[in-house]
């Protein structure tokens, strides 16, 4: 997309400031005399025709104003706009409802999603804390019946799970048991790859143990979403953009659809550094669903050890400077308060 003169970025930015308040079809007229612009109408609509033949606005009928494009709101969004902050006094109550709800983690996934909501009038998400990476604690082999054994293991963070493992002929359960000590003593702390790269020294048994030990670590260490947490949806549905109800059933469905909503994380979010936010417009081409909607994601939570991810979804006529402001503040305060968790408990 081609580069903007001062006065080309200044009409655009108008144009999306006041198609956010209205979303309503901006006219040079009206520009003129809200702004007390020191132009001719003439020469605004000069520009407003500069700006749609650069794919930045559009004209959605003859004789009508411009709103802008996916484009427009990119351009705004990466180079108008500037680092936002919210006011002091929304900040501070912020903070004094997070401080009053305790150190309950589900209690701050719920307000995260309630304060998103109602600050950007959107659809919002969080995503409860999880391990960063999988890694293995604990494993417990048991016999239970001919050549079945139970294999209990337990990863960090307290989840267990069980499996059954087929051998070529049975074996005794003092067996079972120095196979589990050995894998215990070896394997403490590491994750599927770490477990991959072990060089001990094991008999037939441990590897058959070890290969089903990696199979079921390395899924987990793609990215899924654990509890995810909603709030605002009547938000969505209650814009205009959203009187018919196609686009908003396709993107409330991005909330709902669990398959869907790890792709989006993983692909945007799990890349992402702490804290740090993205703006997605209309999809970015790769989300069918979104092609009507704006998402703004960050992720929150201690590296290296445990993080969530947090957002909302709402029309592309976003109030993108307070959105991005909301989630990067409410992000910093949760990653605050699950280091300072971590800390107290260990």
């Amino acid at each position: 997309m081609p580069d903007l003169n001062d006065r080309q970025r200044l009409i655009l930015a108008l144009i999306i400031h006041d198609y956010i308040d209205t979303a309503q079809p901006i006219g040079s007229q009206h520009l003129v005399e809200r702004y007390s612009l020191e132009i001719s109408p003439a020469t605004v609509r000069n520009v407003m025709v500069d700006l749609t033949d650069s794919g930045y606005l559009r004209q959605p009928y003859t004789s009508a104003g411009r709103v802008p494009t996916e484009e427009g709101y990119r351009f705004f969004v990466r180079q108008l706009m500037g680092q936002t902050e919210l006011p002091a006094t929304t900040r501070n109550t912020i903070s004094h409802q997070f401080y009053q709800a305790g150190p309950d983690v589900g209690r701050w996934m719920r307000l995260a999603a309630s304060v998103l909501a109602n600050q950007s009038s959107a659809a919002s998400l969080v995503t409860a804390p999880r391990p960063e990476q999988a890694r293995f604690k604990h494993i417990s082999l048991i016999s239970t019946q001919g050549r079945q054994v139970l294999m209990v293991m337990v990863w960090t963070g307290g989840e267990v799970r069980q499996q059954i493992l087929t051998l070529a002929e049975p074996v005794s359960q003092e067996q079972l048991t120095s196979a589990a000590d050995h894998i215990n003593l070896q394997c403490e702390g590491l994750d599927a790859e770490g477990i991959s790269a072990l060089s001990g020294n094991f008999d037939a048994l441990e590897q058959d143990v070890l290969k089903l030990i990696r199979d079921d670590l390395e899924p987990m260490n793609r990215w899924a979403s654990g509890e995810v947490y909603r709030d605002g949806l009547t938000n969505v549905l209650a814009e205009p953009e959203f009187a018919e109800s196609e686009p908003a059933r396709k993107a409330l469905l991005m909330l709902e659809e669990r398959s869907l909503l790890d792709d989006l994380l993983s692909r945007t979010v799990l890349s992402s550094t702490v804290d740090e936010v993205q703006v997605l417009i209309g999809g970015e081409g790769n989300w069918e669903e979104l092609r009507d909607c704006s998402v703004v994601l960050a992720r929150y939570g201690a590296p290296g050890l445990v993080t969530g991810a947090l957002g909302v979804i709402g029309p592309t006529r976003m109030a993108y400077g307070k959105t991005v402001s909301t989630v990067r503040f409410v992000s910093g305060l949760l990653s605050d308060l699950v280091i300072d968790m971590l800390s107290d408990g260990s």
